[in-house]
C-alpha cells in the first residue's frame, strides 16, 4: 500500500492524488470523482503516509490500521463514517485495542473510515507483503568489520621525525 501521493486537503473532503506540482500550486485528482484541479500551496496539506493514530504506547501510522481493517475485513469495506461515535469506538477496539480512547475523537475516527472506504473502493488498500523469516545461521552471520590501523605510540613518531630530519639537512646542503 502506497500513501506517499495520497493527500487530505484541510476544507475539502475527500482524498486526493498528488499529480503534479506547478508554480505556487499542486495539481491534485480527486480519488472520488477522478476531476483534476489546481490548489494553491497555501491550503493546509496532509500526506496520509505522515498521517499516525495515537496509542496508549506508541503512535500507529495510518499504513499500519488500514491494513488491520483490510485484514479483518478480508479485503471488504470497514464500517460507514456516518455511524455512531459509539459504534465507530467499537469498531475500532477490534481492529486496534491499543488506541488512546483520550486523544482520538470521534471525528478523528469518521475520517479514518472514511479515508479506508476511499482507498478500498479504489483497490489502493493491500495487504502488508508477508515477510518471510530468514534462517538463524543468516541472521547470526555478520560481516567483517572494518578495522581501523591503529595510530603510532608517540615514540615511534618522535624516532621517524628525528630519521627524517637528518635527511632534511643534507638535502639542504647539497642545495648550498
Amino acid at each position: 500500500m502506497d500513501l506517499t501521493k495520497i493527500i487530505s486537503i484541510s476544507g475539502k473532503p475527500g482524498l486526493f492524488k498528488l499529480v503534479s506540482q506547478a508554480k505556487g500550486s499542486f495539481i491534485v485528482e480527486d480519488l472520488d470523482k477522478g476531476k483534476k484541479t489546481s490548489i494553491s500551496a497555501h491550503n493546509n496539506v496532509s500526506l496520509l503516509e505522515n498521517v499516525a493514530i495515537y496509542g496508549v504506547s506508541d503512535e500507529f501510522p495510518l499504513k499500519e490500521v488500514f491494513t488491520r481493517i483490510f485484514n479483518k475485513e478480508n479485503g471488504g469495506t470497514a464500517i460507514s463514517h456516518k455511524e455512531s461515535g459509539a459504534n465507530l469506538r467499537k469498531y475500532i477496539e477490534e481492529v486496534l485495542p491499543e488506541y488512546d480512547e483520550s486523544r482520538v475523537y470521534d471525528s478523528d475516527l469518521k475520517k479514518l473510515f472514511q479515508w479506508y472506504n476511499i482507498l478500498q473502493a479504489k483497490g489502493l488498500v493491500t495487504p502488508a507483503p508477508e515477510t518471510e523469516e530468514a534462517p538463524a545461521e543468516a541472521k547470526t552471520e555478520e560481516k567483517p568489520k572494518k578495522t581501523k590501523k591503529a595510530a603510532a605510540p608517540k615514540a615511534d613518531k618522535e624516532e621517524a621525525a628525528e630519521k627524517k630530519a637528518p635527511k632534511k639537512a643534507a638535502a639542504k646542503k647539497k642545495e648550498d
